[in-house]
């Protein structure tokens, strides 16, 4: 009987450790990774140990889990008590590989590059506006090259004249166009007339061979008037254009120059600290680099003056002498010297129906 009681008894104090364990099971974290291995001769008794480890748990911070850290805790009997080992996860989180470091300042950005460019450009471009306003209300200096200047206007004034020349050739050309082609009508109508009209044939037949012959003489004339035009409008449309571009590209070049000087002028009148003396050498710098470019397009625009004089000279010479010799020849009806005019020239003639192709040529 007694011994009944005594068992009873040594189950009942067991039940209340059980409860505990079970109660200090649910308070461990749920991860798999957070169970922590003791091993103290295979029993689970040792509360210091447990309590140790414990407390470690809840020391961690927030972002730093059991699974970064590994605990490793050896029995009584070994030299090695209580090892905490920490370190990085070493699991499938992405590691940052080490390589060269470019700094951001280094890289060049062609948007910032772009804004640079307008930056630069919208400067300049109100800086000669401001001196361009200057000089036209008379607030402004203006560097002038007197002989230079002289020589663009002349050069401008020809090109008006010799564009009014041009325009009245041209009249010239289609009228005397229109005549021929009237004179080769008429010519026709005569030759038909003096085989139908037995009476007035020989008359007929007279009028018909002058109206053909004039006809005739007219195309060559109108050859030489036609060659005269393009020779001229070479000369007006093209070389004396391009030398106006490069006077152009001269004056841009000029009003940059005064503009910079005028800025170089009102920094130097100020006062010179710490400050100014910055911004007085840079633009000392950018006058400077004007300067030069202006230079570099006189120097231009005289070269190309001087051999536009000459070009002009001789091109207009022979182009005056051909025109002249071909107009004397057709009025005096010297039907040989107009023709030595032209070969004098080099001048062939278009046959009317010349330029068409061909039905052969079609297929």
């Amino acid at each position: 009987m007694s011994e009944h009681s005594n068992e009873s008894t040594t189950l009942d104090e067991s039940h209340p450790a059980a409860e505990e364990e079970g109660a200090m099971a649910q308070e461990s974290p749920k991860n798999s990774a957070a169970e922590i291995p003791v091993t103290s001769n295979g029993q689970l008794e040792d509360s210091l140990e447990h309590s140790f480890n414990r407390d470690l748990n809840r020391s961690l911070p927030v972002g730093l889990g059991l699974s970064e850290t590994k605990i490793t805790s050896h029995g009584f009997d070994n030299t090695k008590e209580g090892v905490v080992e920490a370190g990085p996860f070493t699991g499938s989180r992405a590691q940052q590989k080490s390589g060269p470091v470019v700094l951001a300042d280094e890289v060049k950005n062609p948007a910032m590059e772009k804004l640079e460019l307008v930056r630069k450009w919208s400067l300049n471009t109100y800086k000669c506006t401001r001196q361009i306003i200057s000089e036209k209300l008379g607030r402004g200096s203006r560097t002038v090259d007197l002989e230079l200047e002289a020589q663009i206007d002349i050069l401008r004034d020809n090109k008006k004249k010799y564009e009014n020349i041009l325009r009245l050739a041209q009249t010239l050309s289609t009228q005397l166009f229109q005549m021929v082609h009237t004179q080769r009508q008429l010519g026709d109508a005569f030759a038909d007339l003096s085989l139908k009209s037995l009476e007035l044939h020989e008359e007929f037949g007279y009028n018909a061979d002058t109206q053909k012959l004039l006809a005739k003489n007219g195309e060559t004339l109108l050859g030489a008037i036609n060659f005269f035009i393009a020779s001229v409008n070479t000369l007006v449309n093209k070389t004396i254009e391009d030398t106006l571009l490069t006077v152009k590209q001269y004056e841009s070049a000029r009003i940059e120059y005064d503009a910079y000087r005028t800025d170089l002028e009102e920094l130097n009148l100020g006062p010179r600290d710490a400050n100014t003396l910055p911004k007085i050498e840079q633009s000392q710098q950018l006058f400077q680099i004007h300067k030069e470019k202006y230079d570099k397009m006189r120097n231009d625009v005289s070269i190309k003056l001087k051999f536009l004089e000459e070009n002009k000279v001789k091109v207009l010479h022979n182009q005056l002498v051909l025109f002249h010799n071909a107009i004397a020849a057709y009025f005096a009806g010297n039907q040989k010297q107009l023709e030595q005019t032209l070969k004098q020239f080099h001048i062939k003639l278009k046959t009317p129906g010349a330029d068409a192709p061909s039905w052969l040529e079609e297929q």
